[in-house]
């Protein structure tokens, strides 16, 4: 299968998807440098327009809040005459889908209320955008790294845009291969499972590993939104870790599936050996400065600098060739990057059938960057879907470098294998 390697370039910013089918690229020309430098609202003129945020917390997806926030700081929020209204889910979120369906719902009472953006979009995002639907016809409804059944939030969002759980199937293994693993641990836990694009992404690591000569290892953890919370599931890794390494060796790659374990794996891992490829839903800030104990207060917002001083801590604990991440927060640039291309289509400078502009708003926050990607197609029916994108990027080896995953040639075979939920 063809794949095509998009340079996207922009300004420096200011940091589950659930497919049972395959993400075939969508060629696209490089998006042009540049971009909004707008700062908020100003000289007491109405919003003519307004944009809805929904984000988690800090706890549980601080990236996308981030990238939410970075909005606010170029554009204002509404209460202070801007265009941006951010609203945060709760962490158990799986227990008060309602409450989330209505946070999302009352946006749409803002008559002023013109784009929500849902990143990620939970469980209760296609209900919310149906019922906004009912209301507010009008409304753009995206959703980033949509954790639902394709073709439900299809039904339901005006866009989709995740990680290409598919390419990054086999990537992710290509790379762990790269550096020198022979084991492939995924940690995960039920609820993850049942999601198409986490099942089948398991599905598609367990073939890649068995292409490339890694044996494959499954081990399930608590569910941070279970009874044990955010705190026990991690505390769950953080004591579980060095036994997984005692048995599967230093030269295993750990991957989970969850962002709030990925702080204590990465800690144990810096401390008992081991390999981490990427996160689930990869960046510098993913786990790293918690697990390093380095502070990034005066590196907010600038990426190159975020991932400079990343990079420097892991390799003073030994960590050069072992540890990779994007080298752009996935979470802020798909925050920032869908509100920026709501603006855009708003203000009549994009369009919403045009992967260039998507790409380019993307590129506002990934300065240099480079990506790959495609319109989702479902391996049941080959229906090629028009709203649903699949993207990702380069991996980046602290002190190695990028490895040009997006370069390489996934398999034809990756794309046709067809989900099947576990028991």
């Amino acid at each position: 299968m063809k794949r095509v390697s998009l340079m996207v370039l922009g300004m420096v910013l200011g940091g589950a998807l659930i497919l049972a089918g395959c993400s075939k690229p969508q060629q696209s020309g490089p998006a042009p440098a540049g971009g909004s430098t707008a700062g908020t609202q100003g000289s007491g003129a109405a919003a003519p327009y307004h944009i809805g945020m929904v984000t988690g917390t800090v706890s549980q997806s601080e990236d996308d809040l981030r990238g939410a926030e970075e909005l606010i700081r170029r554009y204002g929020k509404v209460a202070d005459g801007g265009i941006i209204q951010h609203i945060t889910y709760p962490d158990n979120f799986m227990d008060q889908q309602e409450t989330v369906i209505t946070q999302v719902v009352t946006l749409a009472d803002d008559p002023l209320m013109k784009a929500i953006i849902f990143n990620q979009a939970i469980p209760g995002a296609a209900e919310a955008f149906k019922r906004v639907k009912e209301r507010r016809p009008d409304i753009l409804l995206f959703a980033g790294e949509a954790h639902e059944d394709p073709l439900v939030i299809q039904q339901a969002a005006t866009l989709a845009v995740s990680a290409d759980f598919i390419s990054r199937g086999y990537t992710i293994v290509w790379a762990a291969q790269q550096l020198g693993a022979d084991t492939f641990v995924h940690i995960s836990f039920p609820r993850h499972m049942s999601y198409e694009t986490l099942g089948l992404r398991r599905q598609i690591f367990e073939v890649a590993c068995n292409d490339l000569g890694l044996k494959f290892v499954f081990v399930t953890a608590p569910d941070p939104t279970s009874d044990v919370g955010v705190a026990g599931a991690q505390q769950y890794i953080l004591e579980q870790t060095p036994q997984w390494i005692q048995t599967y060796g230093e030269k295993s790659v750990f991957f989970c599936t969850n962002d709030a374990h990925t702080e204590p794996l990465l800690k144990q891992l810096l401390t008992y050996g081991g390999m981490f490829v990427e996160a689930d839903l990869p960046s510098p800030l993913m786990g790293y400065p918690g697990a390093l104990g380095i502070d990034l207060t005066a590196e907010t917002g600038n990426f190159p600098a975020i991932l400079k001083k990343v990079e420097d801590a892991v390799v003073a604990k030994g960590g050069t060739g072992r540890f990779g991440t994007w080298a752009f927060s996935y979470g802020f640039s798909a925050s920032a990057g869908l509100g920026e291309f709501a603006k855009r289509i708003l203000d009549g400078k994009a369009t919403l059938e045009s992967m260039n502009d998507l790409y380019a708003a993307l590129g506002e926050f990934t300065p240099g960057a480079k990506w790959n990607g495609g319109y989702y197609v479902d391996a049941n029916t080959g229906v090629r879907a028009r709203n649903q994108v699949l993207i990702y990027m380069d991996t980046y080896i602290m002190g190695q470098g990028y490895l040009p995953t997006t370069a390489q040639t996934v398999p034809e075979k990756y794309y046709n294998i067809k989900f099947q939920k576990s028991n």
